[in-house]
């Protein structure tokens, strides 16, 4: 499991001007079932992303975040391994997936 934490570089106004094209992005990782939850900081100083998966597939889609591809915002990754979660979150857990 990964937080993707995002901090725009330049402001919101920045950020605004690709968030269309950064929100399209979000559901391709969606469909391609690698993130998980999605959503902006308070306050808005960039988001967050839970994702799953191989950390080079999460890089290779990372890669092509309107975001990045426009210098909006910095990336930080961590990887986590939740060993427990509250009831209907078991799917954060580290455990194998398909």
């Amino acid at each position: 499991m990964f937080i993707v934490s995002l901090t725009y570089r330049n402001g919101t106004a920045a950020a605004d001007a690709h968030l269309t094209a950064h929100v399209a992005w979000l559901t391709t990782g969606y469909e391609q079932g690698i993130f998980l939850a999605s959503g902006r900081k308070v306050p808005r100083t960039g988001g967050v992303i839970l994702a799953r998966g191989a950390r080079s597939a999460l890089d290779a889609l990372l890669a092509t975040d309107p975001f990045a591809l426009h210098g909006v915002a910095d990336y930080e990754v961590t990887e986590v391994a939740f060993g427990t979660t509250a009831d209907g979150l078991e799917l954060l857990q580290d455990k194998p997936y398909s």
